[in-house]
């Protein structure tokens, strides 16, 4: 990508490796996220911390962490290399943004209004997909709730009744809290990093109404 820029000299090495690290990891991504739909396991922790590692590295670090260190490792003149203190800022404030992104879209992907979000009700429930809520809510469910869960999760013609069976199993289970204290600690994360950005007040305001609209957000 970089020798197809047209400009007259090549990044430097720091943001080569930004960006080969980038997409090795979102490969590594996509392989988890494939085997995670065909894996039959009853360990509900395993699956639970590989519906985690799949957005971190399929989504978080290729949608946000890796895209902002990139744009600073670009920004730095050669001397600088990629131990930069700004480089590690944006690790830090990257990583728990985009965790926190897409962990609001799984939510949003049971709950969210058809129109608002512009997709139908439970479309992630038809389409099978393993998110995190979903492994919460194997983790935390009984045995009666499993078989309810794993009977919707990837039928296509789940209407919406079927649909709100399982948005009630979510809820009561408590799958649904525990995902939005998962979102609360990305929040406080990317405060703390926020904080400790070496950004002008400016820049940090403008990372922090991205945060908010990121994590707060109705579709």
């Amino acid at each position: 990508m970089f020798a197809r820029t047209g400009v007259g000299s090549l990044p430097d090495r720091t943001a080569r490796t930004v960006f080969d690290t980038m997409r090795t990891e979102v490969m590594a991504g996509q392989y988890l996220d494939v085997l995670s739909e065909v894996i039959d396991s009853e360990d509900y922790d395993a699956a639970l911390q590989r519906a985690q590692n799949v957005i971190r590295y399929k989504s978080a670090k290729y949608s946000c962490e890796h895209p902002l260190t990139l744009g600073g490792a670009l920004a730095l003149d050669a001397q600088q290399n990629q131990h930069h203190p700004i480089l590690n800022a944006y690790h830090s404030f990257g990583l728990p943004l985009g965790e926190g992104f897409q962990l609001r879209d799984d939510q949003l992907g049971v709950f969210g209004e058809p129109e608002t979000t512009g997709k139908p009700a439970g479309d992630d429930i038809r389409e099978g997909k393993r998110t995190v809520l979903v492994a919460l809510t194997e983790k935390n469910a009984d045995q009666a709730g499993r078989s309810l869960l794993e009977t919707c999760l990837g039928n296509p013609n789940l209407d919406v009744h079927d649909v709100q069976r399982v948005r009630g199993l979510m809820l009561s289970c408590g799958a649904v809290a525990q995902l939005e204290e998962l979102i609360a600690r990305k929040s406080a994360a990317i405060d703390t990093a926020l904080a400790a950005l070496p950004v002008p007040e400016q820049v940090r305001e403008a990372l922090e109404a991205i945060a908010a609209k990121a994590l707060h957000r109705a579709a």
